[in-house]
């Protein structure tokens, strides 16, 4: 049930007004699926960093080292980027 008078505490358009701020939504927890990385098979290419709509691929001294999930929204862009097929797209866990 929704509360009608939540309407009142909204910005015109529920737009975000303030800069800078999106690290405070953790956007991932929509997400159905969850990529999962095998290190044997990366080349740190950084495909999947360069295509990541969200920044969520953590890359630490030049390589690939996982996902930031709490912002991940489970796309699988990354999983189609990857040449080496070293990130696998899987049904997430509750």
């Amino acid at each position: 049930m929704v509360n009608m008078a939540d309407y009142k505490t909204l910005t015109i358009g529920d737009r975000v007004i303030t800069a800078g701020n999106s690290e405070q939504f953790k956007t991932g927890d929509w997400r159905s699926l969850t990529p999962v990385l095998s290190i044997g098979k990366c080349i740190n290419c950084l495909t999947c960093w360069i295509y990541c709509p969200d920044s969520c691929v953590i890359v630490e001294n030049e390589k690939m080292t996982g996902f930031k999930l709490s912002h991940c929204k489970g796309c699988g862009i990354c999983a189609e980027s990857c040449p080496k097929d070293a990130i696998a797209m899987t049904e997430e866990r509750a």
